[in-house]
């Protein structure tokens, strides 16, 4: 009985850790994409890991704020199935997202959240990888002025290096575009 009840244990232990494979891991400290996830998971593959940015907005004057440094760290969670980020910034202000690809609608789901405003209810942006390698990802969003646009995100000059962020107010029709954040990001590991 008791040998019965030692391989049933050990059985029962190799079942749930192989469940967990694609985690964060000793071996793979930023988990790995799931192999049954939608292909488009590791259109942040190159994004995994952690690098060291420079971060700054734009003033209500329309100049540039002195950059911030921060940390901007990215893994796969649920088991490889989404990617999580979160940023660490000097100021104390850190943010985060957590990103699913949902293959029904062809598009990435991004929820955001920060230590400066946090909410019952998550914003969301929607978007994906171009051709030229880039991701963006919108959420409507008005002008001062009361027009209709969108909160515009994109990941551009992505490689093994680093890569570049934008964030900009961009009209329906994409021809009015205002920056408001930057962010280039130098690979730590």
């Amino acid at each position: 009985m008791k040998l019965l009840l030692t391989i049933g244990f050990m059985l029962s232990t190799y079942v749930c850790a192989a469940q967990y494979d694609y985690e964060p891991s000793e071996k793979f400290p930023f988990g790995q994409p799931h192999p049954d996830a939608p292909e488009q998971i590791k259109d942040f593959d190159p994004l995994i890991g952690s690098c060291n940015c420079k971060s700054t907005t734009r003033k209500q004057d329309g100049s540039w704020n002195d950059t911030e440094d921060m940390i901007w760290r990215w893994k796969y969670i649920m088991n490889g199935t989404a990617v999580q980020d979160e940023t660490l910034k000097a100021d104390g202000a850190h943010t985060g997202s957590i990103r699913q690809y949902i293959a029904d609608s062809s598009r990435w789901y991004v929820h955001f959240f920060s230590t400066k405003s946090p909410t019952a209810s998550l914003p969301t942006w929607e978007g994906n990888k171009t051709e030229d390698n880039k991701i963006v990802l919108y959420r409507e969003s008005k002008a001062p002025n009361g027009m209709d646009g969108y909160y515009r995100l994109t990941f551009y000059d992505i490689s093994k290096s680093g890569y570049k962020w934008i964030g900009e107010w961009v009209d329906t029709t994409e021809k009015i575009v205002f920056p408001t954040w930057k962010i280039e990001c130098t690979r730590e590991n």
